[in-house]
């Protein structure tokens, strides 16, 4: 796997809108897969705060905790993403 795509996996699962699922759908990696990669690519204590936040209720990681109303995975004023690549308009 090429870093870019490693860094969007991170950037993704930073992010507390956007859920496994998407991250699923994009790159084919499950939560697990997901956690292993944190685990492996971010510092100790980045990787604790990170499952912390994912753990505590806050985030929207899993597409069962997120409100139903919510039926996308990109804010509507981001730009449209194909194939994980900003598309040219």
């Amino acid at each position: 796997m090429e870093q870019k795509d490693i860094d969007r996996i991170i950037e993704m699962a930073w992010e507390d809108r956007t859920p496994f699922e998407a991250i699923k759908i994009q790159f084919d990696f499950s939560e697990a897969d997901v956690i292993a990669l944190m685990r492996r690519e971010l510092k100790h204590s980045s990787f604790n705060l990170w499952r912390k936040r994912v753990n505590s209720g806050v985030s929207q990681k899993h597409a069962q905790k997120r409100n139903p109303k919510i039926e996308r995975f990109k804010s509507s004023l981001q730009k449209s993403i194909s194939m994980n690549k900003i598309s040219k308009w």
